[in-house]
């Protein structure tokens, strides 16, 4: 029951991920810098540090924590201003590839190597069993035949079919961008690792990893927000903040986008404390969530009509893609 469970609420965690861009779309009039960095206030500071509170035990404190491991601290911080590099060329994959593509690829590439890059760095190696191993391989197959299905839709659809699904879709552009966002993504899990002695001991399992989750938020809203600022001026996009017709709309929809993405990382702590008697599934949660927001990513961009005009074959290689990332959930488990 405790495995079914822990599971499950990954899964709600990745369809809220998932479901972060719809609120995005319908902010009005503001450039992509600055809706960018008033959503991150709430998805990397305000949520996280709300779901930070909730490890605290009676009596403790956070800072006095971070006092006591200020190596693990710092280093967690560092990871989280890497992984904030992939959050922003993470947004630029949506924008040239749209939701269903540019998510897989970017999240596929960031599945693989958080997977196993986390486990290293941290000199846990040996937690990478082999049916962790087949279990990050089987996912990447899958993410790769999803990107199949993406290639075969760019090279199907005229331009202007594109165009009208995704207003700035640039194929070549869009696979490097998703490609790094993907690497550097993959910090956040290298980050986690390193904050695990970020916790207290009666501290419940499924709040365990909530402090060292704040900190790899709080370095990457450090990057995005140093590069949105540098936007805003570039631009000279600031009269966006000055607009107190829409701050009622576009604080709803950025607090709702906010809180839709850090679902995720709440909903991986809570699903991985009821996964303490699967040690292998606790390896490969991380991989268990990044291809789950694939999936649902999927779904979203089937919705959103991302996939309309193109032929049944490739929504059949789309499915097919789907199905294998569904069964790598549960893969290492089997093994």
């Amino acid at each position: 029951m405790n495995l079914i469970l822990g599971l499950l609420i990954i899964a709600i965690g990745a369809f809220c991920q998932s479901s972060c861009y719809v609120p995005i779309n319908k902010i009005k009039a503001w450039s992509w810098e600055s809706y960018w960095l008033v959503q991150g206030v709430f998805a990397w500071l305000l949520f996280p540090l709300l779901g930070a509170l909730l490890a605290i035990p009676e009596g403790e404190n956070l800072f006095a924590l971070l006092a006591a491991h200020p190596k693990a601290a710092l280093l967690t911080v560092f990871f989280g201003m890497l992984w904030g590099v992939g959050g922003l060329t993470f947004g630029l994959s949506m924008r040239y590839l749209g939701v269903a593509l540019g998510q897989s690829l970017a999240l596929g590439t960031c599945a693989g190597l958080g997977a196993i890059l986390g486990p290293v760095f941290t000199g846990h190696a040996n937690d990478l069993t082999a049916a962790v191993i087949i279990g990050v391989v089987v996912t990447l197959i899958g993410i790769a035949i999803i990107g199949v299905a993406g290639a075969m839709k760019s090279a199907s659809l005229p331009e202007e079919e594109k165009k009208k699904a995704i207003k700035d879709f640039n194929f070549s552009k869009g696979i490097l961008v998703a490609l790094l966002a993907g690497f550097m993504s993959a910090c956040f899990a290298i980050g986690l690792s390193f904050g695990e002695p970020l916790a207290w001991e009666n501290t419940p399992d499924i709040f365990k990893s909530l402090p060292a989750t704040l900190l790899v938020t709080f370095g990457g809203f450090i990057t995005n927000a140093v590069y949105c600022l540098y936007q805003n001026q570039r631009n000279q996009t600031w009269s966006d903040y000055s607009r107190g017709d829409l701050w009622g709309n576009n604080l709803l929809f950025c607090a709702l986008a906010g809180l839709l993405w850090y679902s995720q990382f709440f909903g991986l702590s809570l699903g991985k404390g009821f996964l303490t008697d699967f040690p292998a599934l606790i390896t490969f949660s991380w991989c268990i969530l990044m291809s789950l927001n694939v999936v649902f990513s999927n779904v979203w961009g089937i919705i959103l009509k991302e996939w309309k005009g193109v032929s049944r074959k490739t929504i059949a290689v789309l499915v097919c893609g789907i199905a294998v990332l569904i069964i790598s959930t549960f893969l290492p488990q089997i093994l």
